[in-house]
């Protein structure tokens, strides 16, 4: 795959444990989200993909300490992936331990027209706090809003304003950063006070409701590419809506 022809999904959910029924959850929405996905393969140790007759019950077995295993579609041209993994508290909003799941997928017309769907299924699967679905190497613009010392200046060099680092956040609840769609959990959506019918009818117009109470946001029409000025526009805009985004409220 190349990677900046991929779509990166990542969300925060509370720890996984053994025999979670979230794992499955998780992967199954998936797999409704995208029509013909099968995640039945396990990606060994540089090896091929190995075949999971058992998919289910395995990954019930394989999910322990906030974490499981990486599971793929089997196809190398086409390659689909997923898996948790653990984040320490003392990394963490609030010092609570957390879950992080990871999706990747070609960017290409069906995940395009799929990729909230997958977002929601993948962050209503594991009941987490907040997500995001962004271009592979949306990290890498991220970065350097990260304030690392009192010190430092005020906003990135693409003029994003800072955001904290995530274990100074109170809470898992509060979002770390905006990426191109956004799921915020009902608990994320009161922290942030999103909706607001009178200032966010822009947002609203490319937003969905989940079966939770929380909402997927869609921030443009293609995916964020801060090249372009309509874009980082839009990006600069929802920050400054939103300013709990981050941590940069003020107390």
């Amino acid at each position: 795959m190349t990677r900046r022809k991929a779509l990166s999904l990542t969300v925060y959910a509370p720890p996984l444990v053994g025999q979670d029924g979230r794992t499955l959850a998780i992967v199954r929405g998936m797999e409704k989200a995208l029509p013909g996905l099968r995640l039945e393969w396990e990606v060994g140790n540089g090896v091929r993909p190995i075949a999971l007759p058992r998919r289910d019950a395995w990954l019930a077995e394989r999910t322990q300490d906030g974490r499981f295993p990486l599971l793929c579609n089997g196809d190398e041209r086409y390659p689909v992936t997923v898996n948790g993994r653990g984040r320490p508290g003392l990394l963490s909003p609030g010092s609570q331990s957390l879950s992080e799941v990871h999706a990747e997928l070609p960017l290409d017309e069906p995940v395009l027209a799929a990729a909230a769907a997958l977002l929601e299924g993948v962050a209503e699967g594991a009941c987490s706090f907040w997500g995001h679905a962004s271009p592979y190497g949306y990290g890498s613009e991220v970065a350097p809003q990260f304030r690392r010392s009192s010190h430092g200046q005020e906003c990135s060099p693409r003029g994003l304003p800072m955001i904290n680092l995530p274990e100074k956040l109170p809470a898992p609840e509060i979002p770390w950063f905006l990426g191109w769609l956004n799921h915020w959990s009902a608990a994320a959506a009161r922290a942030i006070g999103f909706p607001d019918p009178t200032r966010d009818a822009e947002l609203l117009s490319r937003a969905r409701r989940t079966a939770s109470g929380g909402w997927v946001v869609q921030l443009t029409d293609a995916p964020l590419d801060l090249d372009k000025p309509a874009h980082l526009d839009t990006l600069k805009r929802t920050y400054e809506r939103f300013p709990e985004i981050g941590g940069r409220a003020a107390p």
